[in-house]
C-alpha cells in the first residue's frame, strides 16, 4: 500500500472522531451542568531514514535535519473543559447551581458515590432530597411533609419554612467535592461523573470556602458549550477531512498510473 495511502486513513479516522465530540457537544449545548469535551491528538511514529546529524555519504558534512517521515495521527485521548457554564436564573426553590470547582455528591443504587454539577432537586416520596434522576443527595436532607419553602444559603446550609413558625428550621448542611484533577473523572452520562485514579481521591468541603465554590439558589448552570466555536470546529475538521480523503484518491491515481506504465 502506497504510505500516503494509510496516513491519509488515519487522517480521515481522526477527523471522524473530531465530528463525533463535536456533534455530541452540540446535542448537549442545553444539557443543565454540561461540560464540552475536546478531541486530543498526536502524530504517530516516524520513520527515520536518516538521523539528524549523521554523516553524510556523499561528502564530510553532517545532515542538518536528517530524513523523517510522518506516518498519520491518532486519538490520544478526550478531556473534559470545566469551565463555568452560564447560570439561567429560574426563581424556583429547589434549583441550584456550583458558583466555583465543586460537584454535587449524590448516591448511585449500588451504593458507590457519583458527582453532578446539575442542580435540578426534586424530593422523593419519603420527603429526601434527589437529583433530576432520583439518587439521593450526600449528605442526606430529609424535608417535613409540612414545609412550605425551602432556603438554600451559598454555604450549603438547607433550611424550610415549617407551617406557621416564623424561624426556619435547619435540615442540614451540603457539601462540595473537588479532585485535583477533574479532567480524569469518568463520565457516567445522566450528568454524572465517578472518581478514577487519574482525577485523584475526592476532597469534601464546606461551600464557599476554599476551592468548592458556592451555592446559589434559583439558579442553574447552563452547559459550557458555546454553539458558534463548535461550528467553526465543525467546518475545520469537514474541510480537513474532505483534504484527506482528496489525497487518498491522489495515491490511488498515483498507483493506476504505476501499474498502467508497468504492463
Amino acid at each position: 500500500m502506497n504510505p500516503a495511502m494509510w496516513i491519509s486513513k488515519t487522517g480521515v479516522q481522526a477527523q471522524d472522531l473530531k465530528l463525533q465530540t463535536i456533534a455530541n457537544n452540540l446535542a448537549n449545548a442545553n444539557t443543565v451542568g454540561f461540560k464540552r469535551d475536546r478531541a486530543v491528538f498526536e502524530d504517530l511514529f516516524y520513520s527515520v531514514e536518516a538521523q539528524p546529524g549523521a554523516q553524510r555519504a556523499d561528502n564530510n558534512t553532517l545532515a542538518p535535519s536528517g530524513v523523517q517521515l510522518g506516518n498519520g495521527v491518532h486519538l490520544v485521548g478526550t478531556q473534559k473543559v470545566f469551565s463555568q457554564g452560564i447560570l439561567q436564573t429560574t426563581s424556583r426553590d429547589l434549583d441550584i447551581s456550583v458558583m466555583g470547582n465543586g460537584f454535587l455528591s449524590v448516591r448511585q443504587p449500588n451504593g458507590e458515590t457519583a458527582y453532578t454539577r446539575a442542580g435540578q432537586l426534586q424530593v422523593d416520596a419519603n420527603g429526601i432530597l434527589v437529583n433530576a434522576g432520583g439518587l439521593p443527595l450526600i449528605p442526606q436532607i430529609t424535608v417535613p411533609a409540612n414545609a412550605t419553602a425551602l432556603t438554600f444559603a451559598e454555604d450549603g446550609t438547607v433550611s424550610a419554612k415549617i407551617a406557621d413558625n416564623v424561624t426556619p428550621q435547619v435540615l442540614g448542611q451540603l457539601t462540595l467535592t473537588s479532585f485535583i484533577n477533574p479532567t480524569g473523572l469518568l463520565a457516567l452520562g445522566e450528568n454524572l461523573f465517578a472518581e478514577t485514579p487519574s482525577s485523584g481521591t475526592p476532597t469534601d468541603g464546606q461551600p464557599g470556602t476554599a476551592q468548592w465554590g458556592k451555592i446559589k439558589q434559583g439558579t442553574l448552570e447552563g452547559s459550557n458549550v458555546q454553539v458558534v466555536e463548535e461550528m467553526v470546529d465543525m467546518i475545520a475538521a469537514q474541510r480537513t477531512y474532505e483534504m484527506n480523503t482528496k489525497v487518498l484518491s491522489a495515491a490511488d491515481n498515483m498507483l493506476q498510473y504505476l501499474s498502467a506504465a508497468a504492463r
